[in-house]
């Protein structure tokens, strides 16, 4: 059964990456990763424009990508907060600053708010064990948190 065609448009850098990738080991993570920076994760239409433009099979496609944590198939919201759940982080309140991020935004882990504004994910080690627990939000590091501080930093970013 043929994938249909889809409608989604792919700027010309990206169009040239994928043609120089196309035919090179290790491609489809390469131009997956590709795909994700441009659109800030994997809509389906791009993964269905990928396979008419490689010939790989969109089951493939769908295997790596739901393999690898890195990808995301849902649309990140506005300001992409990263909660480090690192063994320092956890042992330091983690868990903590996650329940009030859920409490705060309405929303659990790997979610967005339904105003596209904030979504929430669960890292390993954002490697500033030093100043656990840290939560990274839009590449802003927040280090030796406590979670009454949380309601600042989202007001901070929810103005940006």
């Amino acid at each position: 059964m043929a994938v249909r065609e889809v409608d989604i448009d792919f700027s010309q850098d990206l169009l040239d990456y994928i043609e120089v990738w196309k035919e090179k080991p290790g491609n489809l993570i390469m131009m997956l990763h590709r795909i994700q920076e441009e659109f800030g994760y994997i809509p389906r239409e791009a993964a269905i424009k990928l396979t008419h433009l490689t010939g790989v099979p969109l089951a493939k496609v769908y295997g790596v990508v739901t393999f690898y944590h890195f990808f995301k198939l849902e649309k990140p919201g506005k300001h992409k907060i990263q909660v480090c759940m690192g063994t320092a982080c956890y042992l330091k309140g983690g868990e903590d600053l996650i329940q009030e991020l859920e409490n705060l935004l309405g929303i659990g882990v790997n979610q967005t708010t339904e105003d596209e504004e904030f979504s929430v994910e669960a890292v390993r080690c954002v490697g500033c064990c030093g100043l656990a627990p840290v939560i990274v939000v839009d590449g802003e590091v927040y280090g030796k948190l406590k979670k009454d501080q949380l309601p600042e930093i989202l007001a901070k970013h929810r103005g940006e």
